[in-house]
């Protein structure tokens, strides 16, 4: 038996049992075509019985012979509804491709590199710039991440020029002065999301509008307190 028949007969063994195997095996050794035949119909409804899903499926019989056949190492004769023939050798899938190599510095991995080359092909030189201080953010908080310790801007600046090839540079003294590569942290230690500060004049309204909401609530509290009667006392 060959490597490849031997797979497909554990398969089928996982797939109808041991028990039911070897009652198929065992159809070779009966001499009479007749009572082969009727042996092997037993075993297709003991199959269906067993699995009733099978009966739902189109193929469902056909199927179920077929694997009759392949577990009789296609030594089964017998007058069978369907043409028996082993099933058709499935191709061997493709072979997925993996990265031959792999990132140049691996505490920031490919994702900061992909960003790199994104942040390279900008036009504009301030969008560049922005990009860059992103970068370079992101960069020290995953040098923390895997490093265990701080690192310093300098330190993020020479791995940048160095993954960029010098096309993304910032200046050390503006990125020092006003801690470009600083992450504000919440309470957990976790980066806190950026909050985009609301305009003067739309937090003064706010106060207004909550002032006046306060307001109209401590006249209606005044008002009820003045419109309200003391309990008479009870005559004497």
């Amino acid at each position: 038996m060959t490597l490849p028949s031997l797979h497909k007969h554990e398969l089928l063994q996982r797939e109808y049992g041991q028990s039911t195997f070897q009652l198929v095996q065992q159809l070779r050794d009966i001499e009479d075509r007749a009572e082969r035949t009727r042996r092997a119909q037993q075993i297709v409804q003991l199959i269906f019985r067993l699995q009733p899903s099978l009966r739902d499926q189109p193929d469902g019989q056909q199927k179920v012979w077929n694997h009759l056949f392949e577990m009789a190492d296609g030594e089964l004769d017998v007058d069978s509804p369907f043409p028996l023939a082993a099933p058709a050798n499935q191709t061997k899938p493709a072979r997925v491709a993996y990265p031959s190599k792999g990132p140049k510095l691996r505490a920031y991995g490919r994702a900061v590199e992909q960003l790199i080359e994104q942040a390279i092909a900008l036009e504009d030189p301030t969008e560049r710039e922005q990009a860059t201080i992103v970068i370079g953010r992101t960069m020290k908080f995953l040098y923390r991440s895997h490093n265990k310790e701080n690192a310093k801007d300098v330190t993020i600046l020479k791995h940048l020029k160095e993954l960029s090839a010098g096309k993304l540079a910032l200046d050390p003294a503006q990125v020092d002065a006003q801690n470009l590569f600083e992450f504000t942290t919440s309470p957990g230690g976790r980066p806190a999301p950026f909050i985009v500060p609301q305009p003067r004049q739309e937090r003064e309204n706010r106060r207004g509008s909550s002032g006046g909401n306060n307001n109209r609530r401590d006249k209606q509290r005044r008002g009820g307190k003045k419109g309200r009667q003391e309990p008479q006392q009870p005559p004497q």
